[in-house]
């Protein structure tokens, strides 16, 4: 069995990890939360008319009126870091074929995300009682729901073979052992 280990890359990923999660995520909420609250609006204002106040969207429908905040939790950044840990946790990947991975998982779950803000901020401004039910379930389930299937599709999509974090710990061990024996020869 041959096992390829790649050490600066794996210090490599795992030092871009940590940097990305400095600051409490900053780094996406940063990136995430212009392209998340854009696009909500042109669409909200689209459908049933909508004013952008900072990082709130004042929903306007005749006699009715609502107001989205786009709290941290809306714009999903630890959602962005679990998709980002799962794509640089893969040993083996050219770095051509990973960014696209990550913009690809990305882009997927800022429009699904953009399409579940849509759906409860429709529910609010018609005043449907299954307004904060949906959102819990949103909350709850869908949002886990929503990365695992980004991460199994990109897993089928781009034929992943190695576990994320997992087999960079076996090529480790691997070599740890391989050296260890190494040594032991040399003694002899």
């Amino acid at each position: 069995m041959k096992i390829k280990v790649n050490i600066p890359g794996i210090l490599a990923r795992y030092s871009l990890l940590i940097l990305s999660s400095l600051f409490n995520l900053w780094i996406f909420y940063f990136i995430f939360t212009p392209l998340t609250i854009y696009p909500v609006y042109a669409i909200m204002n689209y459908l049933v008319g909508a004013l952008l106040n900072g990082n709130n969207i004042v929903l306007i429908s005749g006699n009715t009126m609502g107001i989205i905040e786009m709290i941290p939790a809306c714009i999903a950044g630890s959602a962005y870091f679990l998709l980002f840990i799962l794509n640089m946790s893969v040993p083996n990947i050219k770095l051509k074929k990973r960014i696209k991975m990550i913009l690809i998982s990305f882009l997927s779950l800022l429009i699904l995300n953009i399409i579940r803000i849509v759906i409860l901020g429709t529910l609010l401004i018609s005043g449907s009682s299954f307004f904060d039910i949906t959102h819990k379930i949103f909350w709850y389930a869908l949002s886990t729901i929503f990365v695992v299937g980004i991460w199994f599709a990109e897993v089928k999509i781009f034929r992943i073979k190695d576990i994320p974090v997992f087999s960079d710990i076996k090529s480790l061990i691997h070599l740890m052992k391989k050296a260890r024996k190494s040594k032991r020869s040399n003694r002899n």
